[in-house]
């Protein structure tokens, strides 16, 4: 049901959260969102349809404490999707976990705040999960990554500790409003504004060479479009509860590049020589050390195993479908193009 009341959605700018704020809007709802810069610096959501009457940008600080007070006050829901997503930092205490973790305590005190707050969506992922594959295993909403930490992959530590964080703060303050997690896994598809998003870029690394060959590694892929449909299927589901593994069908790097070739980006650097089976796993582990150090552990984590997983979950709670992973990842390559993430065609040599 459509309300008059604005949806408060955090950083508004993101590659997901442009999405959730372009589709709130075309569905007529009213929309606030936080971004970290004044407002005229996001000319890419200040022009969508709608935002001239509907949206309102507030520029707040993830770190401040009250900073997003206003932002949230008169809110019945909150899409709380500001998050650090970045790899190889310098300090992953400082870097990641702590705008994650710190940063979802402050939101949620600010919910704790404005009494009309009903529910809080939070985007989390599978990084919260599982940071590693397992062949004989097939993941759902129970399971919990307990393997990560700011050695060992610290992009998902500072995942999982954020949404334990999300959790924790329910149980300890028993708010009014309840929290719905939804747990996207590599997100691609097209983008709203200027910046490349990380799931992106490992298409736009394959094509550019960046792999030397075929590696035994497997992803499960979603179009960015259903991962922001999902966040307001969740607010919009009164009986909505509890995690969602959000994520479509999972392709290995072989059929990935095998549907590149075949989708006319052959002339991009694709890479040819198969690394995959027992021998080619030993050697891209060992190479894997040549790489910067969070690149090379997720590579040793995940090469040689399959990633399985449960949909089953969403699919029946929220009644999405999910986009073929061959739509996307053609339509990511080509709106990469347009942004200048890749050369054109023409261009490659």
């Amino acid at each position: 049901m459509i309300t008059y009341k604005p949806v408060c959605v955090t950083g508004a700018s993101g590659f997901i959260a442009a999405h959730i704020v372009r589709q709130l809007l075309v569905q007529g709802y009213s929309v606030r969102g936080t971004v970290r810069k004044s407002p005229k610096n996001y000319p890419f959501l200040l022009g969508l349809p709608g935002a001239s009457e509907r949206l309102e940008l507030v520029e707040a600080d993830l770190l401040s404490n009250g900073a997003y007070d206003r932002a949230i006050e008169g809110c019945d829901y909150v899409m709380h999707t500001a998050s650090p997503y970045q790899i190889n930092v310098k300090n992953p205490q400082t870097d990641l976990v702590d705008p994650a973790v710190n940063g979802t305590e402050t939101v949620l005190e600010s919910c704790l705040k404005s009494a009309g707050v009903k529910r809080v969506i939070f985007t989390s992922s599978i990084a919260a999960i599982t940071d590693e594959a397992e062949s004989n295993k097939v993941f759902t909403e129970q399971d919990w990554n307990t393997m990560s930490s700011l050695e060992r992959n610290p992009y998902h530590y500072s995942k999982t500790l954020a949404e334990r964080a999300a959790w924790d703060f329910i149980m300890r303050k028993r708010p009014k409003f309840d929290l719905v997690a939804i747990n996207p896994f590599m997100v691609i598809g097209p983008s709203l504004g200027p910046s490349l998003n990380t799931s992106n870029q490992i298409i736009r690394d394959i094509l550019m060479g960046v792999y030397p060959g075929i590696m035994d590694i497997n992803w499960g892929f979603v179009d960015v479009q259903d991962v922001a449909k999902a966040h307001i299927l969740a607010m919009e589901t009164d009986t909505a509860s509890g995690r969602y593994l959000c994520s479509g069908e999972a392709m290995n790097m072989k059929t990935l590049i095998a549907l590149l070739t075949s989708s006319g980006f052959a002339t991009y650097s694709l890479p040819k020589i198969n690394l995959s089976g027992k021998a080619g796993t030993l050697l891209m582990k060992a190479l894997s050390f040549t790489q910067p150090r969070d690149t090379g552990v997720y590579i040793r984590t995940n090469l040689g195993r399959t990633m399985r997983y449960d949909n089953a979950k969403i699919k029946r709670e929220l009644g999405i479908s999910f986009k073929p992973a061959k739509e996307s990842i053609i339509e990511a390559v080509k709106d990469m193009v347009q942004w200048g993430h890749l050369p054109p065609l023409k261009n490659v040599k």
